[in-house]
C-alpha cells in the first residue's frame, strides 16, 4: 500500500512539472534547470564545507585528548605529525603567561598625590617602599611609583622598571591603593613649574603623624614629594592592618623583574645539582668598611684608603672612629678569617656550597685565603654564569643585589656577617617562608672569644662547643620582636621580624 501510495505522488509530481514546461516555454525552462542544478551545487558545497569543518573539530579534540591521556592513546595511529612536535607545541603554549584574576579596584576619594623619592641600597629602599605604599593607603592618596636613590655611593642608574615588575606592582595592590607609573599631566606640569610641595617626613612616625600631618599638606598642595624614605615608619605600636599591608606589598607586590627572576631560578639550580648550600653576606666591601669606619686586619695603606674615602662622603658624618673599640663593641662586620672561624666553629660541613651574596671583597684573594682554605667550595655569581648571563646588570650594584636576595632566600642556612639592611629583610622574609634556618651571629660575643681563642687563652673545643651553644637559639626561629620604647634603633626591626604576618608551622599559610 505504501509503495502505491509513492508511486502516484511520483505521476502527480511528474504531470505538474510537464504542465509548467508547457506554460513556461523553453527558455524558461532552462533558467529553471540551470537554477536549480546551481542549488544543488550550492547544497553540495556547503555539506562538504560543513563536513570538513567538523571533521577538523573532531581531530583536533581527539589529539587534545591525547595529550591529557597520554602519548600511548595515538602510538599506533598513523600521523603527519610526530610527538616531538606535538611536545614542543605544548610547551609553547605552556610558556604563554598564564592570565591571573586581578583583585577589584579599590574605590576612593583621592585626597591629592604622592611622590616619594627612596635614599640608600636595594634592601633599604624595598622596606621604604612598603612603607610608602601602606602610608599612601591609609592617608587615601594616589602613590606614584617610588623613584629609586641614584646618587648614592653606588651611583646605580636603574630605574623601579628595571629591577621590580611595575606592571604586577601596580595591579597586585589596586585593591588597597592607586598606584600611577607618572603624574597626570596637568599635575606633571605643575611640577615642573615647582608647584608643589617637598620634603622629609620624621623617621620613625606612627600613622597619626601622617593623618594629622602630612594629610594636611596633600590636600593644600595637591602633589607632595617625600624626598627621604628610609625608617620612617614606627616598628611598633600601629594598626594590625597597617603591618599587614607592610607584609604583603614585601612578600607579594614586589617582584623582581622576570629576567632577574630567571636569573636566579638559574643559580639556584646550578647550586642544587651539587647539594645543599648556604648563602654567607659577608659584607667585608670596602664602602662599609669606610662608613663604618672598621679595619682591622687591613695594613696601613688600606686604612688610609679607607679613611680618605669616609672625609670624601659628606653625608657620612662620622668622620673620626676607633675602628677597634668600634669592633669590640660588635658594630663591624666579622672579616673574611673571623668568619672562617666562627663557621668552622658551628659545626658548617667544610665541603658545602658557600655561596657569596656580596660585591668584591676588600683585599681580593689574600683576605679570602682563610676562607676558602677552611670552605674549598666557595662561589659567586661570577664564577657560577658565564660572563654574558651578567652583562644586563653589570655595573647595576642594586640589580646584582636583587639576584643576591633571590639566592639568598633558596639556600639551606643564610649567615650575615652583619645586620645591614639585607641581613634583616632577608631574615624576615625566610621566616616568612616557613622560618627557615638563618644563623643571627652575635658579634660583640664572637669577637671577644676569637680574641682569646687566637690568645690561646681557649682550646678549640671550649672554643667550638661555646660558640655552638650560645647560637643555638638565633638560627631564625619563632620569638616576639624585641621592643624598647623610645629607642627605635635598638629594638629589633619590624622586616627582620614581622610577627603579625608569621604562622607556626603547623597553621595553615597565611595568603597575601
Amino acid at each position: 500500500m505504501t509503495k502505491m501510495c509513492k508511486m502516484e505522488k511520483f505521476l502527480y509530481h511528474r504531470k505538474l512539472w510537464e504542465m509548467k514546461v508547457r506554460l513556461l516555454g523553453d527558455s524558461k525552462v532552462e533558467k529553471l534547470k540551470s537554477s536549480f542544478v546551481s542549488r544543488s551545487r550550492m547544497s553540495l558545497w556547503m555539506i562538504r564545507a560543513v563536513t570538513i569543518l567538523l571533521l577538523w573539530s573532531c581531530f583536533v579534540h581527539l589529539m587534545a585528548l591525547g595529550e591529557m591521556w597520554g602519548p600511548r592513546l595515538f602510538k599506533g595511529w598513523p600521523s603527519c605529525f610526530n610527538h616531538n612536535d606535538l611536545s614542543m607545541a605544548a610547551a609553547e603554549i605552556k610558556s604563554l603567561p598564564t592570565k591571573i584574576a586581578l583583585p577589584p579596584k579599590r574605590l576612593y576619594q583621592n585626597n591629592g598625590y604622592l611622590m616619594v623619592s627612596c635614599n640608600g641600597g636595594l634592601n633599604q629602599m624595598r622596606a621604604a617602599i612598603c612603607d610608602m605604599v601602606t602610608v599612601a593607603r591609609f592617608m587615601n592618596v594616589t602613590l606614584i611609583v617610588p623613584e629609586l636613590d641614584k646618587t648614592s655611593f653606588w651611583n646605580d642608574p636603574s630605574e623601579f622598571k628595571d629591577i621590580f615588575d611595575v606592571d604586577h606592582f601596580i595591579t597586585s595592590l589596586r585593591d588597597e591603593v592607586r598606584i600611577l607609573k607618572e603624574l597626570p599631566p596637568r599635575l606633571k606640569k605643575r611640577v615642573e613649574l615647582g608647584m608643589y610641595h617637598e620634603m622629609p617626613p620624621i623617621s620613625w612616625s606612627n600613622m597619626s603623624y601622617y593623618q594629622n600631618q602630612i594629610l594636611p599638606l596633600v590636600k593644600k598642595h595637591k602633589v607632595l614629594h617625600l624626598n627621604k624614605t628610609d625608617s620612617r615608619l614606627a616598628n611598633n605600636g600601629l594598626p594590625a592592618e597597617v603591618q599587614k599591608l607592610r607584609c604583603r606589598v614585601n612578600f607579594n607586590g614586589l617582584k623582581f623583574t622576570p629576567q632577574i627572576e630567571e636569573l636566579g631560578r638559574r643559580v639556584v639550580k646550578i647550586l642544587r645539582e651539587k647539594g645543599p648550600f648556604l648563602v654567607l653576606h659577608l659584607r667585608y666591601e670596602m664602602d662599609m668598611l669606610a662608613f663604618s669606619g672598621c679595619s682591622h686586619g687591613c695594613n696601613p695603606e688600606e686604612e688610609e684608603e679607607l679613611t680618605r674615602m669616609r672625609y670624601a662622603y659628606p653625608w657620612w658624618k662620622e668622620k673620626v672612629i676607633n675602628s677597634e673599640l668600634k669592633r669590640k663593641e660588635g658594630l663591624c662586620p666579622l672579616t673574611p678569617e673571623e668568619t672562617a672561624l666562627t663557621l668552622t666553629a658551628l659545626g658548617i660541613d667544610r665541603n658545602v656550597q658557600i655561596y657569596i651574596a656580596a660585591g668584591e671583597i676588600y683585599g681580593g684573594q689574600r683576605r679570602m685565603k682563610a676562607l676558602t682554605d677552611a670552605f674549598p667550595n666557595v662561589v659567586r655569581k661570577e664564577t657560577l654564569l658565564e660572563p654574558s648571563d651578567l652583562d644586563f646588570c653589570r655595573n647595576h650594584s642594586s640589580q646584582m643585589a636583587a639576584l643576591d636576595y633571590l639566592v639568598a632566600l633558596e639556600s639551606d642556612i643564610f649567615v650575615p656577617t652583619n645586620d645591614g639592611n639585607m641581613a634583616r629583610v632577608v631574615e624576615g622574609h625566610r621566616r616568612f617562608l616557613g622560618f627557615k634556618k638563618t644563623i643571627q651571629l652575635n658579634r660583640r660575643f664572637l669577637v671577644k672569644l676569637i680574641d682569646e681563642y687566637t690568645e690561646g687563652l681557649l682550646t678549640w673545643d671550649v672554643f667550638s662547643s661555646t660558640v655552638k651553644a650560645f647560637h643555638y637559639t638565633r638560627m631564625g626561629s619563632p620569638k616576639r620582636r624585641l621592643v624598647i620604647p623610645n629607642k627605635p634603633k635598638e629594638e629589633d626591626y619590624f622586616y627582620s621580624n614581622p610577627q603579625e604576618c608569621l604562622q607556626l608551622l603547623d597553621e595553615p599559610l597565611r595568603v597575601f
